[in-house]
């Protein structure tokens, strides 16, 4: 076959039958859709490489889809079935692939491409939402040796290890939008200030510049921008009345430090929509003011009398659609731990390290370590006091001849209160000789961090494959009985694991991809239908004028 002639080589397609893993274009239409080809708006490669840009991203989308998690395992693969997929002799080899990877990244348009495709993604008339979106921290963890990273609290290992932050933000579906990496020590609330909010600006999503809006509650309030909904972490009502007042921007979150309990007769019995599934609960109401700050709050009662707190600043929205948005939050929890699964997101895949910014200020090691003595010394004496409080009511509870022994008791804690009282203001005046910011040059511990660049490129392959999966699995699930819906997932992963015929037709111009049978008839039915359905986009092959037909050798 005639390949190459002076530039990259041309796709050429040749009939084959059984081509290991050739399901995998039944998702080229998704993965097209998606916006896989806007990289090329961003992306070049030198003419005279044998592997083109169209072509180096297909094999990347169709790794990541086919769970080859990096390019060491495809000398697993057999390369020219591969290859076979992409209309080439072979598939590049790990070695080949890696330098195309670092030549991508060195071009440092990865943020550029994220832009692109948000604006693609939800662009006027798009069926996706972008009002509310979800935003949460992902810690990957570093067992290397090279860069030195701060220790951080990993919840799934429940230890703290060397790890790098990154910031996720998803739409109401799950979809991922966007995702950005934080350098050092970033709080949820600094990273959605100082790197979420400015790449959101940069899109369709976001206005780059608002009229400043006084936070009060009233019936004809201004429209929020957009809704943001997080976990406690981001916590902070100054900052919710900052997000509003300057960004227009409303928030869903959790309310910290709930002091008192509401009346079980004031939860009302309420329909909520949490993830397409309709939910019984019993809710309610009412204003709050934190911190100066007003709030909506919206409390959950559940059989065991727990009561769940949500405020939020969008005045907008009714009551059972902020607790359906709020407890919503699991579809992110979904997609880390799907990610972490089935793409192993967490994967390095360049290394190497570079300096972190020597003018960012992060808080100071010292400062912390004081402060949370601080902390545990509060909570040590609140609980003197508490045992206090319970002397003095046996006293006058108790009878009158064991008044001089409690007394004596009470003078005893009262002692250890007044210790625990004068050791509080000598942490206080220890924490005071510390700054409780300092900039990073000026910290005892030298911090670097691992090359972002080809790890944010790779998770944006990701996020495009992840999302072409979930459509084409979406479209299963209309095809599939309602109590099969659970495994849209499964049928989508053994379709792209199947064998496929490859058919060309020069005349009609044409390629046919002739899906080998799956296990069952259901499976067979819904993948028929699936094709049916596919070949009504008329695709395209890229690099080729070959349009895409697709069919099931089991119907």
């Amino acid at each position: 076959m005639v390949r190459k002639q002076l530039g990259n080589a041309v796709p050429v397609f040749e009939s084959n039958q059984a081509v290991i893993g050739a399901g995998v274009l039944f998702l080229l239409p998704a993965l097209l859709s998606a916006g896989l080809l806007k990289a090329k708006d961003v992306y070049t490669l030198p003419e005279n490489h044998y592997y083109g840009l169209e072509s180096v991203l297909l094999v990347l989308a169709f790794m990541a889809l086919s769970r080859i998690k990096n390019p060491e395992q495809l000398e697993k693969c057999k390369p020219g079935e591969i290859g076979r997929i992409i209309g080439l002799d072979r598939s590049p080899e790990a070695k080949c692939l890696r330098n195309k990877i670092k030549l991508l990244a060195d071009q440092k348009k990865a943020v550029a491409l994220n832009r692109i495709l948000i604006d693609e993604w939800y662009k006027a008339g798009a069926d996706q939402d972008g009002s509310f979106l979800y935003v949460d921290g992902h810690q990957r963890i570093y067992f290397g040796s090279k860069a030195n990273l701060p220790s951080k609290y990993i919840s799934r290992q429940k230890l703290c290890l060397a790890a790098t932050t990154e910031y996720w933000v998803n739409d109401p579906s799950g979809l991922p939008v966007l995702v950005v990496t934080g350098e050092l020590t970033e709080k949820l609330e600094q990273a959605i200030e100082e790197m979420i909010i400015p790449e959101l600006e940069q899109t369709s999503l976001l206005p780059s510049t608002v009229e400043k809006t006084t936070l009060a509650p009233s019936e004809d309030i201004t429209q929020p921008n957009c809704t943001l909904i997080f976990d406690r972490e981001g916590y902070h009502p100054a900052f919710f009345k900052r997000l509003w007042e300057e960004k227009r921007i409303a928030v869903i979150t959790y309310r910290k430090n709930v002091p008192d309990l509401w009346e079980d007769n004031v939860f009302k019995e309420t329909t909520v929509t949490v993830l397409e599934n309709e939910i019984t609960m019993y809710v309610y109401e009412q204003e709050v003011v934190l911190d100066g700050v007003r709030f909506r709050e919206i409390r959950r009662r559940n059989s065991n009398k727990h009561q769940t707190s949500i405020i939020t600043t969008n005045y907008h929205l009714p009551m059972a659609e902020i607790a359906g948005r709020m407890f919503g939050r699991w579809s992110q929890e979904n997609f880390f731990k799907y990610m972490i699964q089935d793409y192993d997101f967490d994967k390095m895949v360049s290394y190497g390290i570079e300096q972190v910014d020597q003018t960012k200020k992060v808080v100071n090691p010292l400062w912390r370590r004081a402060n949370y003595a601080l902390k545990k010394q509060s909570e040590k004496t609140s609980r003197l006091k508490a045992k206090m409080y319970s002397v003095a009511e046996e006293i006058a509870a108790g009878p009158i001849e064991r008044i001089p022994k409690l007394t004596t008791k009470q003078i005893r804690q009262m002692e250890k209160i007044e210790e625990a009282e004068n050791k509080i203001e000598e942490l206080k005046e220890v924490r005071a000789k510390y700054s409780h910011y300092i900039e990073v040059e000026n910290m005892e511990a030298k911090y670097n961090k691992l090359k972002p660049e080809s790890k944010l490129m790779m998770n944006i392959i990701k996020m495009i494959s992840y999302r072409a999966e979930t459509a084409t699995a979406n479209l299963l699930a209309s095809f599939l009985p309602d109590s099969k819906h659970k495994d849209k997932r499964a049928l989508t992963k053994l379709i792209i694991e199947a064998n496929a015929d490859l058919k060309v037709d020069e005349k009609q111009k044409t390629l046919t991809i002739q899906l080998h049978a799956l296990a069952t008839n259901r499976y067979n039915e819904a993948a028929g239908k699936l094709a049916a359905l596919l070949n009504q986009t008329e695709t395209v092959f890229p690099g080729t004028d070959l349009r895409l037909i697709f069919k099931n050798a089991a119907i």
